[in-house]
This record gives C-alpha cells, structure tokens and sequence, in this order.
C-alpha cells in the first residue's frame, strides 16, 4: 500500500494522465512558479524575523541607557 491507500501504480497512472493534458511545459511553468513562491514566502518570513530581533535589540538598549541615566542622575 501506498499513501493512504493509494498503490504507487495509480499515482503513477494519475501523473501520466496530468502530463497528458497540461503537457510538460506547462508542468514546468507551474512547478518553476511554486517554486518562486515558496521561495518569496520563506524570504518574507525571514524579513520579518530579522525585523523583530532588530526592534527587540533597540528596545533593550534604550531600556539600558536609561537605567544608566538614572543612575548618573542619582
């Protein structure tokens, strides 16, 4: 048994029968564009970690200099 019941035959039967419709460009336009996207995806969430980790260091050091202040002030 394959994938929830599926045999590795009819998955194969089934992505011949896609090939035969969409044909193999199309197939490799629509992979080289999920690819892109995945790729934009995981990119974007990196952004918006480093992004995070920045405001977080800038806020920690603002947190510092003034307990510093303070300090110098007292």
């Amino acid at each position: 048994m394959g994938f929830g019941g599926i045999s590795p035959w009819s998955l194969l039967l089934i992505l011949l029968i896609v090939m035969l419709i969409f044909g193999t460009k199309r197939l490799k336009g629509v992979g080289g564009d999920l690819g892109a996207a995945i790729k934009s995806f995981k990119q974007s969430m990196s952004d918006g970690e480093q992004e995070e980790t920045k405001q977080l260091k800038e806020d920690t050091t603002k947190v510092v200099e003034g307990k510093v202040k303070e300090k110098e002030q007292a």
